[in-house]
């Protein structure tokens, strides 16, 4: 006789019973540990080794050290110049993004490419080259100097070389974001009648102010620390021209590691703070944003 055979039906799943996601990378307490190895010897070791080295000097030889005259004016100029650079490119960034997602043009692949040029130019390069542009006989210096307005060795030609080394972060951030911007959100004010000012600003710069602080702070930290493409075109004068950066090393020509190693500290504090409440802006625009999305529904 021929035998038949049944096959038994699937066990059904319990009730309640949720199947293990499948992950690709480890689990989250070994990949925690990899990034946070990563990130102690690669940033936090080397940052605690600055203050260790501070805390070598005495209090009142640190607070000598960093507030004395000359490195006071070089924080003046530092984080106040970062700052306005950083200004400049969220300005003019964001026009040079909205041209490239926006608009089709002559040359627009070339000019795409010319934005990264800062990244893959070195920044020695960078400075010897707007040094050269911007001098009393360079191309562009030579016509201005005529007319009372002198670039180089100046703090003038100080926010020139962070506006150029800052624009790229400032582009890169709003690109993605424009790109993936609903055109039919513009086309709906319109039609109710909102101006191209007020549809700008209503409706697509709070969709873009998350984004645009992001690009704003990246341009403002690369500005900050910023050495190679400041002291050619800086002119490097006590009290005038002289930059944070340099100050640093000044000190660790003259071996004085300790009061290198305070002023480093001073502006790795500040620039912890400013960045701090940069994000914390950002956050809060984006929780706004939220927020008044939820409502409009």
């Amino acid at each position: 006789m021929n035998s038949v055979v049944f096959a038994a039906p699937p066990l059904a799943p319990m009730a309640g019973a949720r199947r293990a996601p499948r992950r690709v990378l480890p689990g989250f307490g070994l990949s925690l540990g990899y990034a946070i190895t990563y990130l102690s010897l690669l940033v936090l070791i080397p940052l605690s080794a600055v203050f260790f080295k501070t805390a070598t000097l005495g209090w009142e030889a640190f607070w000598n050290v960093v507030t004395a005259p000359r490195v006071v004016a070089s924080y003046k100029l530092s984080f106040g110049v970062s700052l306005l650079a950083a200004g400049l490119n969220a300005v003019f960034g964001l026009m040079l993004a909205w041209s490239l997602v926006r608009y089709t043009f002559p040359g627009k692949r070339i000019v795409d490419a010319l934005v990264d040029l800062p990244f893959a130019l070195p920044t020695a390069v960078a400075g010897i080259a707007l040094t050269a542009l911007y001098a009393g006989n360079g191309w562009l210096g030579s016509w201005l100097e005529p007319h009372g307005i002198k670039v180089a060795f100046t703090p003038l030609g100080i926010l020139v070389a962070l506006t150029f080394i800052g624009l790229p972060f400032v582009v890169r951030t709003m690109q993605p974001v424009l790109e993936d911007l609903d055109t039919e959100l513009e086309e709906a004010a319109t039609s109710l009648g909102a101006h191209r000012w007020q549809t700008f600003r209503h409706v697509v710069l709070p969709i873009l102010t998350p984004a645009l602080l992001t690009g704003f702070a990246l341009a403002f930290a690369r500005a900050v620390g910023e050495y190679g493409s400041v002291i050619f075109i800086a002119g490097n004068l006590p009290m005038v021209s002289e930059i944070t950066p340099l100050m640093i090393i000044t000190k660790l020509e003259q071996y004085d590691y300790a009061g290198a190693t305070a002023i480093a500290a001073v502006m790795l504090v500040v620039s912890f703070v400013l960045l701090l409440a940069i994000n914390g802006l950002q956050a809060w625009a984006a929780k706004s944003r939220g927020v008044g999305a939820g409502r409009s529904r």
